[in-house]
């Protein structure tokens, strides 16, 4: 199972990239556009590799508290299950191809609640599961006030 879950693993990386990835070239670029050092909103050949390089370095050291938080937190998972988790999470690649944005730790984390439940309900860590979806819920509207507030004050001063 080891090598099954080494193989989930690399897919789910490579899920990662291929949608989370494109959100952060995309931002990287808009800044450079904003910050008048590229002429058009047109992602420069070397962004892709350096975005990857910064998405890499973060997941390897930041990404740790995470991965602990969901294979370990909401619920205890053995090798079979991660494995089975990051099989399930691919419908990322899918929804990539699709052209339909997803998050990856999302789609991660419901994952491992539906493998956690498969050993019965009391497995799985729900207090840690409201407090995501509550997170999750709350995300939007918070970053568009945030936003509006923004756009609303840099008019004022303007």
């Amino acid at each position: 199972m080891r090598w099954l879950q080494i193989a989930s693993s690399a897919g789910m990386a490579c899920s990662h990239g291929s949608t989370d990835g494109q959100k952060f070239m995309g931002a990287f670029t808009l800044a450079l556009v904003i910050g008048g050092s590229l002429p058009t909103c047109a992602i420069p050949l070397w962004v892709v590799p350096l975005c990857a390089v910064v998405m890499a370095a973060g997941t390897s050291i930041g990404g740790w508290k995470s991965m602990r938080t969901l294979g370990m937190r909401l619920t205890n998972l053995k090798t079979h299950q991660g494995c089975a988790a990051e099989t399930a999470a691919g419908t990322i690649t899918l929804a990539s191809a699709c052209g339909i944005p997803l998050s990856t730790t999302h789609t991660m984390a419901t994952s491992i609640v539906g493998v956690g439940a498969v050993r019965g309900a009391r497995v799985v860590h729900w207090g840690l599961t409201q407090q995501l979806v509550t997170a999750w819920l709350l995300t939007l509207p918070i970053c568009a006030a945030i936003s509006w507030s923004v756009v609303k004050l840099i008019r004022l001063m303007s």
